[in-house]
């Protein structure tokens, strides 16, 4: 393991009779990072997750989380983990205040200590007027609030997500994603799962995509992006399609090749980046207006279809139905 490193999966493999539900898979996870494990239905996802976290037992390789052999000993390394699963397991009939001390309890944080963390930990998440009520009385976005604060009560080394933002109101998404970057920055490593490609593509440091079994890409977002995309595109709408003057176009911007589209759309497609101003001006002395002009750039949407080859209507219904969440 490296001294950056606080993860380090090594051939991790889960099998159930002939089918191999994770085959052979290795990745690291860099302590502070917030890591995001992306994938179709169906795909080994939860069955990773489950392992790391000691609810499956692996079939074959190892996984070792800040230095401790996760799989020979599970209750020493559960107890640097903070585990917040897709569904809350706090108690209904507890208050917020009463859940996050029992937790604190669960962890042998003596009784001052967890109190006063319970107090902070709802202030933080802006739960402190509902630190009285009834857990069965919350919000589904409160309720998931404050399993996570549950989750961390005890200020793990590292913290395990399984879909942090399914089924909730976009604010308190928004707000969850804000809370999930204040703790990476705090220092807190987080491996998340998460059907909602925008959650991975807005906070995760690195991202890897898991398809049957196997992970078919990993890295940060940029290097995902140069992946699958080679050169730089640049969009133009103008008042007049370049068409008749595409020739002339290429010709003077060595290595730049023009597709026409509709509408007076236009890509300049090169392997280096294009200045823009240069073009404008050509432009504009042939008597070519442009209206608008920007650089393509692909979203995390984009790499993931191409990466996987599900193809993007595919993709949404697995979204709706939360397809991508196992």
């Amino acid at each position: 393991m490296s001294t950056t490193d606080i993860v380090t999966v090594t051939g991790l493999s889960k099998r159930y009779g002939d089918l191999a539900a994770v085959n052979n898979i290795s990745f690291s996870i860099r302590r502070g990072e917030i890591f995001g494990f992306l994938g179709p239905n169906g795909a080994g996802k939860t069955t990773t997750i489950n392992m790391m976290i000691g609810l499956a037992r692996p079939t074959g390789g190892s996984i070792v989380i800040d230095g401790i052999d996760a799989v020979k000993h599970v209750k020493r390394a559960q107890s640097i983990m903070g585990i917040v699963p897709d569904e809350s397991n706090l108690y209904n009939e507890m208050d917020g205040f009463e859940n996050l001390c029992f937790c604190g309890a669960l962890y042998g944080m003596k009784k001052a200590e967890r109190e006063e963390r319970a107090k902070a930990l709802l202030e933080q998440f802006g739960l402190t007027r509902a630190g009285k009520r009834p857990f069965k009385a919350y919000s589904k976005g409160m309720r998931r609030k404050l399993t996570i604060a549950a989750g961390i009560i005890h200020e793990p080394e590292i913290l395990f997500l399984d879909e942090p933002t399914t089924g909730i109101d976009v604010e308190s998404a928004r707000q969850i994603r804000r809370l999930l970057l204040e703790l990476g920055q705090s220092g807190t490593t987080i491996f998340m799962t998460t059907h909602y490609i925008e959650d991975a593509e807005r906070i995760c440091d690195r991202i890897a995509f898991i398809v049957d079994g196997h992970i078919v890409a990993e890295g940060t977002l940029p290097e995902l992006m140069e992946s699958v995309t080679h050169g730089h595109t640049i969009e133009l709408v103008t008042d007049a399609s370049i068409a008749p003057i595409a020739q002339e176009i290429e010709a003077h911007f060595k290595g730049c090749t023009v597709q026409v589209g509709k509408d007076h759309r236009a890509h300049l497609i090169s392997e280096e980046r294009t200045a823009l101003s240069p073009v404008l001006q050509y432009l504009d002395s042939k008597g070519i207006s442009v209206f608008e002009a920007k650089e393509l750039r692909p979203t995390l949407e984009d790499v993931f279809v191409k990466i996987t080859g599900m193809d993007a209507q595919k993709l949404k219904k697995d979204r709706e139905k939360g397809g991508l969440a196992k």
